[in-house]
């Protein structure tokens, strides 16, 4: 399960929801080298990443905030062998894109919300960088119109939903089998 979106978007708080819904939905935490949040994430540094990456085991890698993010063949295989289902949070489109390449039936969600609502969540959150989500979330938006053709199985606005409507719609979909399509990127973001 990929769940994209900007940032205060609800993605930690649906993966919560998923989880307690379905404790075989876990959050797959990414490599990490840099500085900001620890919580959600395996640390390691650039030069390890840099190695996998050689090797060819990286199906995404990306910067943001200053630091250095992976996701990594090993970590997602880990959680499917453990019959878990690996829930990934992303920020770009091409991320989405890249991990689709591990075989498996990936749900992409497109979890979206105003920018004022990030704002309100990320201040909520006592988040120390609010401007620089709020610099992300026009990256989000900008990146989802550059790739207005890009497929997603399912488009929640977060705003609109609660976590537990959130989550039984991803659920829905999962059982559903639903495949991914082209939604009105357009007309969601504004």
């Amino acid at each position: 399960m990929i769940l994209y979106g900007p940032p205060g978007s609800g993605k930690d708080t649906i993966t919560g929801e998923l989880t307690r819904l379905r404790p075989e939905f876990t959050l797959f935490e990414r490599l990490k080298a840099g500085p900001g949040r620890t919580a959600g994430y395996r640390l390691t540094t650039v030069d390890q990443i840099e190695e996998l990456s050689r090797a060819g085991e990286l199906l995404y890698r990306n910067d943001r905030y200053g630091a250095e993010y992976a996701i990594d063949r090993q970590g997602v295989t880990a959680l499917v062998d453990a019959d878990r289902v690996p829930v990934l949070h992303m920020g770009q489109v091409a991320g989405a894109s890249a991990v689709a390449a591990f075989p498996l039936h990936w749900i992409r969600v497109l979890l979206w919300c105003p920018l004022d609502v990030t704002e309100s969540r990320s201040v909520g959150r006592g988040d120390k960088d609010v401007d620089v989500r709020v610099k992300v979330w026009h990256e989000t938006r900008e990146d989802l119109l550059a790739h207005e053709s890009a497929p997603w199985t399912l488009a929640l606005r977060t705003d609109e939903l609660g976590p537990t409507e959130s989550a039984n719609a991803i659920i829905d979909s999962l059982e559903g089998v639903a495949s991914a399509e082209s939604r009105n990127i357009r007309e969601l973001v504004g």
